[in-house]
């Protein structure tokens, strides 16, 4: 199990990444190559291939064992109104996962993924992040500590997920930081706001990049100042997934801005990511643009708790299927092209 001893160790964990592997992606093209189709043309189907095989390191990879972790984590700024709901509705969730009612359990249990859910520590709201950071440094590495603990080192893909009311708040302000201090070009609707709570959403990460931006001098250093237990938890889980070479599905806004100071740092962060899917909240698809990520769906979501990952597993097997499955023009006895 992957665990950092301290912020100096998760930022030289963020400097010493493996890459991809170039002779597997070399052989999984060969057999793209051989396959009984025209080249290409299976699109995006072919990429997800490919990029399976570069960190799995086979001709041939695999999407059986998928596993998810589901983080949830209460926050300081929510009792500023920047969420259409209360922030006791973050404890009353995390039953209905336990429970298996969530959408993010019927969807994980659609595909076969395996559902960790992981509350962390509901009865301590963060910090304001208006007046305060977030957490302290032992809170923010028992955090990432927390996330990391979550990767199975033998699984052949995995996605995070979020539950935590008010959550697109310290995700807002930590894009802001990461990429251009904007505060009101990431400040979405979140859970439904109305106008009055989208400004209060403002308000609160304007004051925060002012008070805190001077002292984010590193990724530990911005997520201890401006995220959350829920949200470092994911920064940990995605990273520790990068150091044991499994792919990461990337879910939402939230998810993504977990890591918005870990891409900022080394844009080679995002290398083992897959987007997921372009979740309708606003600033999401300007973040995808900031790593260079496509997302393999559009659909309009925007729930978060891992969901838009878990419907594209369907796709990522089914890249897989056709990859693995299909007979080379050899075996099918079909003349190739010229």
């Amino acid at each position: 199990m992957i665990r950092f001893a301290d912020a100096a160790a998760f930022e030289a964990a963020l400097h010493d990444l493996p890459v991809a592997d170039a002779a597997a992606v070399a052989q999984a093209r060969t057999r793209q190559a051989e396959l009984t189709k025209p080249a290409g043309s299976l699109g995006r189907l072919e990429e997800i291939a490919l990029f399976m095989a570069s960190w799995q390191g086979t001709e041939r990879p695999r999407a059986k064992r998928v596993r998810a972790a589901l983080f949830a984590g209460n926050h300081g700024v929510a009792a500023r109104g920047v969420s259409a709901f209360p922030a006791e509705v973050t404890a009353q969730m995390v039953a209905n996962f336990q429970a298996g009612g969530a959408a993010i359990n019927v969807l994980a249990d659609l595909c076969g993924v395996q559902l960790s859910v992981i509350p962390l520590a509901l009865d301590r709201p963060t910090g304001d992040i208006a007046t305060e950071p977030a957490m302290s440094a032992a809170e923010c590495l028992a955090a990432l500590n927390a996330g990391a603990a979550q990767v199975a080192p033998d699984a052949d893909l995995m996605f995070a997920g979020e539950m935590g009311i008010g959550n697109t708040t310290p995700a807002a302000a930590l894009c802001a930081q990461a990429f251009d201090g904007d505060a009101e070009a990431w400040c979405g609707r979140g859970s439904g706001v109305d106008n009055a709570g989208a400004a209060r959403k403002v308000a609160a990460v304007s004051a925060a990049l002012a008070l805190h931006g001077p002292d984010c001098t590193g990724p530990f250093e911005t997520l201890r100042r401006l995220g959350g237990r829920e949200i470092a938890a994911m920064a940990g889980a995605i990273l520790a997934a990068r150091m044991h070479r499994v792919p990461v599905l990337l879910d939402g806004f939230i998810c993504c801005a977990a890591i918005a100071p870990l891409v900022a740092a080394n844009p080679a962060f995002t290398d083992h990511c897959l987007a997921a899917h372009r979740s309708a909240e606003g600033g999401h698809a300007r973040l995808l643009a900031h790593f260079g990520l496509e997302p393999l769906l559009q659909l309009n979501m925007r729930l978060g708790e891992g969901s838009g990952a878990a419907v594209a597993v369907h796709l990522v097997r089914a890249a897989l299927a056709a990859h693995n499955n299909m007979a080379t023009f050899a075996e099918a006895a079909v003349a190739g092209a010229h």
